[in-house]
This record gives structure tokens, sequence and C-alpha cells, in this order.
């Protein structure tokens, strides 16, 4: 990793005040290193961590991607209902879902228009909206 990539990283994890400790940081710097969003798995960002030569278990990348959605650093969306992405960009905004590659990309917010929700039952709220486009190729 380029020490951009880590300085990137350090500075992600201390806006949000989460301890930088080597394995949060070596993970921090692959999933904002370079300035750009990510939509990951715990499974893709461990094959990347073991790619770059980072010693991290898989149980370690699902309790540090959990830490850094706890702190407000990134967002969970679950496809049917089992798969979790992450992702980096926490802006409310929609995803497609290519189902042949099974991969999550953002869809262009300014294109999905919500007319109408229905009412929350008594006692509840609505917190959030999660739009999840599935897409197949033709």
């Amino acid at each position: 990793m380029t020490p951009t990539a880590i300085k990137n990283g350090t500075k992600w994890l201390a806006s949000a005040d989460v301890r930088p400790t080597r394995q949060r940081v070596a993970l921090a710097s692959l999933l904002v290193g370079d300035g750009m969003d990510r939509h990951v798995t715990a499974e893709s960002l461990f094959d990347d961590a073991r790619g770059v030569g980072e010693s991290v278990s898989l149980a370690t990348v699902y309790n540090t991607l959990r830490a850094f959605c706890d702190a407000g650093l990134m967002q969970e969306i679950t496809v049917d209902g089992s798969k979790s992405y992450f992702d980096t960009n926490i802006s409310d905004h929609p995803h497609f879902f290519w189902e042949d590659d099974r991969v999550l990309t953002d869809a262009p917010a300014e294109q999905l228009k919500i007319v109408q929700l229905p009412e929350a039952p008594a006692g509840a709220e609505i917190s959030k909206v999660d739009v999840v486009v599935r897409l197949r190729r033709k």
C-alpha cells in the first residue's frame, strides 16, 4: 500500500474517532486509500488484504467492517437477505445489483423518484429506504 493510501485510511478512521490499530489502518487504506468509494463483501476485502500481504483473518475483517458501520464510516446493504455488501459512500443513494457477477454498484440517485411510501404502523417511523435494483445482462 502506498503512503498516501495509508494516510487517507488513517484520516478516515480519525474522522470517526476509530482507534487506528494496524489491521484497521490496513483495511481502511484498502477501502478509501485512493479516494474512491467501494462496495465490498467481507470475503472480497479479505482477499484484497491477503493480496497485498496483510495478515488478517476473515473474522477480523467481519468485525472491522461491523466497527466501521457502527462508527458511521460505512453502510451495510443486504442483498437476498443473506449476502452483505459494505459501501464507503454513506449518503442515501440507490444501488444496482448485477446478478450475473454478484456485484453491487451505485445507481444514479437523480433518476430515482419515490412518489409515496406506505404509512408506518402505529408506534413506528420510517428510518431509511434502501433501493436495490437487480440487473441481469441480456
